[in-house]
């Protein structure tokens, strides 16, 4: 079994595209209306784009406007590892993969019903698989 969060830097570099790498590993952002998966309305799971980690339904995925993809949840609460972040003069948390720790997004209170909440997702940290 592969420990994910033993890979190196250099490791992830050979796994990954160079806009995989710099949105997965450095924490970067692609812009918005850009992701392959913003506007995807086909029925399956969204897995992390560095591990395969099953990590959100398409029936929790809705169009938040936001141009990312946008989920109320997760799969399960413990597959996402939230932690706050106050770069570019912003409070936000984010949110990356409990399991590799790619970085995913941010998480923020203004989502819809049942649970209020909206997980904006770069399509970059995601793979999807049909069902």
């Amino acid at each position: 079994m592969i420990d994910y969060k033993k890979i190196t830097n250099d490791e992830w570099r050979e796994r990954l595209t160079d806009k995989e790498y710099q949105v997965c590993i450095e924490k970067g952002t692609e812009p918005a209306f850009s992701g392959e998966y913003y506007d995807k309305k086909t029925v399956g799971t969204y897995l992390c784009r560095c591990c395969g980690e099953p990590l959100f339904r398409s029936e929790h995925k809705y169009d938040s406007g936001s141009g990312w993809a946008s989920f109320y949840q997760p799969l399960s609460s413990d597959l996402i590892a939230e932690c706050p972040d106050t770069s570019h003069g912003m409070i936000r948390v984010e949110t990356n993969c409990a399991s590799c720790g790619c970085h995913l997004g941010h998480v923020f209170t203004d989502g819809p019903d049942p649970t209020g909440l909206r997980y904006c997702t770069n399509s970059l940290s995601l793979q999807f698989k049909k069902e």
